[in-house]
């Protein structure tokens, strides 16, 4: 890959990201914790962005910036705000995706359904329950059409998958495990491993393309 400078922002988005993990147990400056959790994927975005060299890498580069703001939002406006902007981010993933489509629409849709159905039955709130879904359709289309692409199915797919798996998480979290601690122990290494692994995934795939 081109400018190998770059590999340390990587590093230090995987540093960043890895070690938010400890404020599970250890709360920090609630003027500081947004910043610390929008580091991780914001450095991953700037990595990503750092090697763009098509319309490609700018929309992973794109995906990964709303994902890190989102981040952010969650923290300071509260779920509705951040999920818009994560709902964004898995727009443009799935536009990124469907230019590199190699298998069958169809499939991208079953899978759409199927997180879109299973994240609507979670919330015991009823009244939740519609928007979640809008909100996971987003989701699902970028775990399907992840799943089509031509991106390696063990970064960029698994990616993909952990990041729905870490949503539902928080969607279960508001139904059946309301009252378990495994939401709050998985939610934050599945979610950031899976834009790690979607970020390596894409980037060097892309690198690949140009030598």
């Amino acid at each position: 890959m081109e400018r190998p400078t770059a590999l340390p922002v990587f590093l230090a988005a995987l540093i960043a990201g890895g070690s938010y993990y400890a404020t599970h147990w250890f709360p920090v400056s609630p003027a500081f914790d947004p910043v610390w959790k929008g580091a991780g994927v914001g450095l991953l975005a700037l990595w990503a962005a750092l090697l763009a060299r098509s319309t490609d890498g700018w929309l992973i580069a794109a995906a990964l910036a709303m994902g890190a703001t989102g981040d952010v939002l969650l923290e300071t406006h509260g779920l509705t705000v951040g999920a818009l902007a994560f709902l964004a981010g898995h727009v443009v993933a799935a536009v990124l995706y469907l230019r590199n489509r190699e298998k069958p629409l169809w499939q991208a849709a079953v899978i759409a359904v199927a997180v879109t159905a299973l994240a609507w039955w979670l919330p015991a709130d009823r009244n939740a329950a519609p928007g979640i879904a809008l909100y996971a359709a987003g989701l699902g289309a970028m775990f399907g059409t992840a799943a089509i692409s031509r991106f390696s199915p063990f970064t960029v797919g698994n990616g993909a998958a952990l990041f729905v798996f870490s949503d539902l998480l928080i969607f279960a979290r508001l139904g059946p495990l309301a009252a378990s601690d495994l939401p709050g122990l998985l939610i934050w290494p599945t979610y950031f491993a899976g834009q790690a692994l979607i970020a390596w995934g894409v980037v060097t795939t892309l690198g690949r393309d140009r030598t």
